[in-house]
């Protein structure tokens, strides 16, 4: 199946690129950013050997969506969707630590808390709490950006304004701005039937003005909880139905595969590729209440990518 793993443009003005676990990023006239999702798909920070089809494209255009649908809160970076797997946008300068905000006691907070902390990131948890319990409030729990092919790595508020990596006031703005997005994205998933259970978002800053970067509230970066079971679940100290990226990472798992050191990667069948994929779309037509259109595959796919984007960089430069 016809997949796009990897891209080597040349747009013109081009001043630099980089290539992240799912994304290649092209920095243009050191003004615009053109961040091509590609189609392929890591867990335990390991890249996986085979991409997904649509899967891309379901990412972009989930962080397009829910980038329009904030834009009142907080600017974004994000100019135009030229195509279904680009967004063309400013170019921001990140702050190096990524907000993740949680509302409920679930994933990597849950295995801290059963391990013993009571503070996670700084932020107190009461005693006696269980596992996908509801937060009073939500909560945040920042780490730092690590470099490519490191771990990200917890920290507190304190630590990040006492190492100077961001200044106190912006930081102020930026737990403001997650706390927002959180409840706006909260509030557009349980129109789903979806509890937004945790996320992250990184910013950045441009002509002293804070922007929201990157993605936002999609599988990849965000889990979801189905409404509807949730407290049955719950009460009876079943796991949650959940919508990420988990289902894959449990995949892997089951078949003996960590991320750890002489491990290797289990076999990527057609079949499997074409499960994760189906997967995707459902995530994108649950999450988005829209019908998923697949965009015309042809052998001259990195030739429509490469038109669509020239053409916007084209109105802007």
């Amino acid at each position: 199946m016809n997949t796009i793993t990897r891209t080597d443009f040349l747009f013109p003005k081009q001043t630099g690129k980089y290539t992240g676990k799912v994304r290649d990023v092209y920095t243009v006239d050191n003004r615009y950013l053109a961040m091509i999702v590609t189609d392929r798909i890591s867990a335990f920070d390991i890249v996986l050997p085979k991409g997904i089809p649509c899967k891309g494209q379901v990412l972009n255009q989930i962080a397009s969506k829910f980038l329009d649908a904030t834009s009142d809160i907080v600017p974004n970076w994000k100019i135009a969707s030229p195509d279904p797997v680009v967004t063309v946008g400013h170019k921001c300068d990140p702050f190096p630590v990524e907000m993740i905000v949680r509302g409920y006691l679930t994933g990597s907070s849950w295995r801290s808390f059963r391990a013993g902390a009571r503070k996670i990131c700084g932020a107190p948890i009461p005693e006696g709490m269980r596992e996908h319990q509801r937060f009073d409030s939500p909560i945040i729990t920042p780490t730092t950006k690590a470099e490519h092919g490191a771990h990200d790595e917890d920290i507190s508020r304190d630590e990040i304004i006492s190492r100077g990596l961001i200044a106190e006031e912006d930081y102020v703005l930026l737990e403001k701005y997650a706390l927002a997005l959180f409840e706006r994205g909260s509030s557009m998933a349980a129109k789903q039937g979806l509890i937004l259970v945790d996320t992250k978002y990184e910013f950045g800053k441009r002509d002293g003005i804070i922007y929201l970067i990157d993605e936002i509230h999609t599988p990849d970066s965000s889990r979801y909880f189905y409404a509807d079971s949730y407290e049955s679940a719950f009460a009876k100290g079943e796991q949650q139905r959940q919508l990420s990226k988990e289902f894959v990472r449990e995949w892997l798992m089951a078949n003996g595969f960590q991320g750890r050191e002489g491990q290797k990667v289990p076999e990527m069948t057609p079949e499997v590729v074409e499960d994760i994929s189906s997967r995707y779309i459902e995530l994108y037509e649950k999450i988005t209440g829209e019908t998923f259109l697949k965009a015309e595959i042809t052998d001259d796919i990195y030739t429509r990518i490469e038109t669509n984007t020239e053409n916007m960089l084209a109105r802007l430069l």
